[in-house]
This record gives C-alpha cells, structure tokens and sequence, in this order.
C-alpha cells in the first residue's frame, strides 16, 4: 500500500513539472540555509514550490534549515505547510501588535524582541542555563553552552514523525560539524536512521547552543564550516537532471551602513553570503570540470584509456547536469543586526511573505526551461534578485 502511493505521487509530482516546465524527469531537490529567525523565509519559499507542483524529493538543510527540513520530510505533503506554521507560531511569543507599529517604533520593537529573546529564551525552542556557565570553570561539553535546547528536542518529536522520514519516500540530509575534526558531516537517510539528536546537531550553534553528541561523536552547527549544503547534492553520483531550490538567507549587496547596527548586519550578510558565494562556485566549477572530462572522453583516440593518468580523469567523470535556482532573502529596513535571533510573529510574518513572492518570481521566470549549456557545462546558476535572473555557467 505505501509502496503503491509513493508510486502514485511520484506520478502525480512529475505530471504537475511538466505542466509547469521542468523536465519531467528531473529530480527536485530543496536546499536550506542557516540563519536563526530568518529562516521563516523558508516557509513561504516552499508554499510557492508547493502550489506550482514542485514537491521535493530530496531536502538538505543546515542548522534552521535543518529544522525545516525534518517538519516538511517528517510531514505528508497535505500538512507540510499547516506544520511548518505551527512551528514557528510555537516558538515564538504572542506579539502579533508589533504589526502596527513602523519606521523607528518597529526597529525598537524588533530591538526589545531581540533582547528578550535574549534573557528569557523562545517558547518550545531554547531557555537560558542558570546559573550563568560563563561563572563555572568546568563542564561537561553538552553543558557549555549558554542556552538549553531540549524544548526543541520535545517540539521536533512532537511535530515531526521520524518513523515518515526513515521510510526513506524523500531523502533528507542535515549538515553538521565534526567537533573532534572540525569537519562538515551530512546525516543522510539513505544511509542511517535520523533520530531527533541529528536534526539537534545540525543546529548546535555555539556558545549560545551545546554539542550534540551522536554516538561517540560531539557535533556543533553544520554553519561553523558551511552554511550551505549544497555538498551533499555534489556528492550524489546521481545520473541525470536535479532541479536544486537553494533558498538562501544572506545577500551580499546592500547599501554602505549608517549606523553602528547597520555595520552588524551588513557585516554579518557579507561574511556568510561571501562563503555561500565561493561554496556555490567551487562545486559548480568542479562538476563543470566532471562535465567536461565526460564530453571529452569521447574524442580520445583509442589508446589512451590504457593511460593511468586518462584512467583516473575517466573515473572523476559525471552524468548529472543541475540547474540551481539561487533565490536570495533581502531584510526590510525596519530590520535589525540580530535579526536571525528575532523571532516577533510580526517579523516571522513579513519573512514568510517575502519568502512566497521571491519563489513566486522565481517560478514565473522559470530560467532552468531556457537552458542553453554546452555539453560540458553540468551546473548551470541561476541567480533570482531583486527582479533580475542572472544565469552562468562556472568554469
């Protein structure tokens, strides 16, 4: 029976991206980004992806996005969306009034939710340690930290069923970082059963947040290496065509700052969108290489195989092609240095909406469906911002 319904939405999933352009064999896959509060970005972004007929079969997600990710992939598609608002409803505070306040009355309304998001913690998400660690000189690794996360431990059991995301009907994979290595590491459920504790690693952020230890193992936020996991899709010998989503959100471009809290966030978009940046051109670059060593193969002359060197080059060879449709989050003026620690139900609101018209855009722009690559080029970007689509291939 379940077995026959994956079959069925499979089907109806492929049938939909045909009629709305994309190849109909493609494989969809969601990439989300850290960014604390900002990720209430994400919830409208996959609202759009879900009323054009996008459903992904594979999400990657670090940090928030892990979050995110575990709700949709832990949700049937009929309640993804119900229970990704019920999350960030949950884990925020009832100040819905804020919405009627602008200009300077809202920043320091944004101010003052920052502050006490601060001292008292989010509801079902995080409370302050007592008393403070920074006072005691010795503790254990998933202690250090000044904030306690079980709330969230007890949320995601609550809203996310892990049992659906182990059944493996769409493939999941949560960035972390290797404390003992500091290496990135990318859960995935194709490969191990996701438990609550992975989900908790991929947003480990410190000091605020503790290790999460998984088996032998300690683990900090998979951001403290990459904010961006779109590794774990590179690293897929996937044969054929990945329509990727990435929904980023920082953007690099901003006004030059006026303020001393304008240099906090323009400092903070530039250092995080700078590294999604260089990580997106790396990958692309490398897979377009891949690419090419595939097309040229094909005009070497006989003999050469039976070359060590060709031999190694042969075997680096890709089949996939991806179009990455790049959507960046551009913050509202009224919005503030620590806005990803922001979680105002105004905010989270206003997120949520710019989240759904960007993707919206983006959907109607549909760049992938114009591809013009030469065959070597396997990754071809698609930057979706402000208004404009910017598409390259990176050698």
């Amino acid at each position: 029976m379940a077995a026959a319904r994956k079959r069925s939405e499979t089907t109806r999933k492929r049938a939909v991206r045909r009629d709305n352009g994309a190849e109909s064999g493609s494989r969809v896959a969601l990439v989300l980004q850290g960014g604390g509060a900002l990720g209430a970005y994400h919830i409208g972004a996959y609202q759009a992806l879900q009323e054009a007929g996008y459903e992904p079969d594979w999400v990657s997600g670090i940090s928030i996005g892990a979050i995110n990710a575990a709700i949709l992939v832990g949700n049937r598609p009929e309640e993804r969306l119900a229970r990704l608002d019920q999350l960030w409803e949950e884990i925020s505070w009832p100040n819905e009034w804020g919405a009627m306040l602008d200009g300077p009355f809202r920043m320091a309304f944004n101010e003052m939710s920052a502050a006490g998001a601060m001292l008292f913690g989010q509801p079902n998400f995080w409370r302050p340690r007592f008393p403070n660690p920074a006072l005691i000189p010795q503790l254990e690794p998933e202690a250090a930290s000044y904030c306690d996360t079980s709330p969230m431990r007890a949320t995601l059991q609550r809203l996310a069923n892990f049992d659906l995301i182990n059944s493996r009907e769409v493939r999941i994979s949560l960035g972390a970082t290797r404390l003992s290595t500091g290496d990135l590491e990318f859960f995935d459920n194709r490969t191990q059963t996701i438990e609550v504790d992975h989900v908790l690693a991929s947003g480990s952020l410190p000091p605020g947040f503790p290790a999460t230890r998984i088996g032998d193992e300690l683990y900090w936020d998979g951001g403290c290496v990459s904010n961006t996991p779109l590794n774990a899709i590179y690293a897929d010998d996937h044969r054929g065509h990945t329509l990727v989503f990435m929904i980023d959100l920082w953007g690099a471009s901003g006004a030059p700052p006026t303020s001393m809290d304008q240099v906090g966030w323009r400092q903070k978009q530039i250092q995080y969108a700078s590294r999604t940046s260089q990580v997106i051109a790396s990958l692309a670059t490398q897979h377009n290489l891949r690419r090419a060593l595939k097309a040229s193969g094909k005009s070497l002359p006989k003999p050469a195989p039976e070359d060590a060197a060709v031999t190694t080059a042969t075997a680096m060879e890709s089949d996939q092609t991806l179009d990455i449709v790049h959507v960046i989050y551009h913050p509202t003026s009224d919005q503030i240095s620590e806005s990803d620690a922001e979680f105002s139900r105004p905010s989270i609101a206003a997120r949520r909406a710019a989240g759904y018209e960007d993707l919206k855009h983006a959907l109607a722009k549909a760049p992938w469906t114009a591809r013009r690559g030469a065959p070597h080029e396997g990754t071809i970007v698609h930057r979706v911002e402000g208004g404009k689509v910017t598409s390259l291939a990176c050698h």
